[in-house]
């Protein structure tokens, strides 16, 4: 009886190890994948972005802004596009999409439902990957760059004033103000991250 228990818990032991072992060998293939071919996998995800973008919805012409009180009179639906993103100095050029969703986001950049529109004179949060063909390159953005804003009621060029780091769970880095319009544009952050970041890149910029 004795020695048959022993059996067991030797063969229980032996395939503890062999598990251990193979996991041990699976997350030092994945390293090594991850290593050689971030740059592939990157650039594949873009190429996917860029495809979706171009089965994105028109641009609407039906939005229109009274500019007497700084109020949207028509607003975009949910997942359509309204405007462009330019940041020259980084050769940046995006849609606009009024939403944040997962779908939204594979087209270019999304606007939060709980901020306001250029023009309006509140706080504006846009977001978007940092994939390459979207904004990889916003923490190389400088203190005093342009931003421009491009909508089918008009255009906006707003100034960055600060550029920092923070946390995901920083909601009140995102802070709306409905009496001040500050752009406020992130990513996730390190941009070369793999899988979840847990922090985000933002620019603060002011309407010139």
């Amino acid at each position: 009886m004795r020695s048959h228990y022993s059996k067991k818990n030797t063969l229980l032991k032996a395939t503890i190890k062999n598990i251990i072992v193979a996991f041990v060998y699976v997350a030092i293939f994945v390293s090594i994948i991850t290593l050689l071919f971030s740059s592939k996998i990157s650039q594949a995800i873009s190429l996917i972005n860029i495809v979706s973008s171009n089965t994105s919805k028109e641009v609407l012409s039906e939005v229109k802004i009274d500019l007497e009180h700084n109020k949207l009179e028509t607003y975009p639906g949910i997942g359509d596009r309204y405007g462009t993103l330019i940041i020259e100095s980084l050769g940046v050029n995006l849609p606009i999409y009024y939403g944040d969703s997962l779908s939204i986001l594979r087209n270019g950049v999304g606007h939060s439902s709980f901020s306001y529109f250029p023009g309006e004179g509140g706080s504006i949060v846009y977001m978007a990957h940092n994939t390459r063909g979207f904004l990889r390159k916003l923490p190389e953005i400088q203190v005093g760059a342009k931003i421009q804003i491009n909508t089918v009621y008009g255009n906006y060029t707003y100034t960055v004033d600060e550029t920092k780091i923070i946390h995901q769970s920083e909601e009140d880095a995102l802070y709306i103000q409905k009496d001040k319009e500050i752009l406020m544009l992130y990513t996730c952050y390190p941009v070369n991250s793999i899988g979840h970041a847990t922090h985000r890149f933002v620019t603060y910029s002011s309407l010139d």
